[in-house]
């Protein structure tokens, strides 16, 4: 009996977990709102502008019949990303050649490309590369998820334009691709952070999933004290759910392009 009474003040305290709200008010399960336009970039194969909440990426994808010098010959294409910060996307202004070459960049757009190629098949692409630039023209926390959310939108209207061009002829998409930030903040886990709640997490956490819910790549940083691996198991449930939410927002984006 003693049991049973505490997993039911568990279940209750649980749901008054969920029914907090953070300073935006929403609550801890709660993503920001999510928009996405099709065809933003008018000369691009494939664009779009995302916003999650008020982060704002461009993401432009191009495609060019030439593929990197070390697979040339072999009959497979190539998917890459680049990523940059516009100078007053933040508070400060970042330096135009620091937002292009640093460290972050690098490692934001290796994550935007391998989570790509992660849903794309290389060979039907055939000898051809798509680059996608995801410029972030507003940041407030999450602007890699938000890139690879938006990238994953402009690659596809690209595949479809070369697709109905007869440039390619199976169909290269195994899956869609997005990701969504969790944390741990003042002792809860959180999803999809924003800044002023980033900036303060104990722990950042970052997940990238297929459309299907398998994991394409985890990053989790605890910035204070070690998380356990419960923790961990929550904050990916969180991701599951926001990025339910990101698959929704391609989805239709992708039906409005195609009406």
């Amino acid at each position: 009996m003693q049991d049973v009474i505490l997993v039911s003040i568990h279940t209750r305290f649980k749901k008054i977990k969920l029914q907090m709200k953070r300073a935006d008010g929403r609550s801890l399960n709660e993503p920001r709102s999510v928009t996405i336009e099709p065809n933003f970039m008018p000369y691009a194969e494939g664009s779009a502008l995302i916003a999650v909440g008020d982060t704002q990426v461009i993401c432009t994808a191009t495609v060019d019949e030439r593929v990197p010098r070390w697979i040339r010959g072999s009959g497979r294409g190539w998917v890459t990303a680049e990523y940059a910060m516009l100078p007053r996307s933040t508070v400060e202004r970042v330096d135009r050649r620091r937002s292009t070459s640093g460290g972050r960049s690098q490692e934001i757009q290796r994550l935007i490309g391998r989570s790509l190629r992660s849903v794309t098949d290389l060979d039907a692409l055939g000898e051809r590369s798509i680059v996608v630039d995801c410029d972030v023209l507003r940041a407030d926390g999450g602007t890699r998820t938000a890139s690879i959310t938006g990238a994953y939108v402009a690659l596809e209207l690209a595949i479809k334009k070369i697709h109905r061009a007869n440039r390619i002829q199976a169909w290269p998409l195994l899956d869609r691709v997005s990701a969504v930030s969790v944390g741990i903040l003042d002792g809860e886990c959180v999803l999809d952070l924003p800044y002023e709640e980033d900036s303060r997490a104990e722990v950042d956490m970052n997940v990238v999933l297929s459309g299907d819910g398998r994991i394409v790549e985890v990053q989790a940083t605890a910035e204070g004290s070690p998380f356990t691996s419960a923790q961990m198991n929550a904050m990916l449930e969180l991701a599951q759910l926001g990025c339910q939410t990101m698959n929704a927002a391609q989805k239709v984006a992708l039906e409005q392009r195609a009406a």
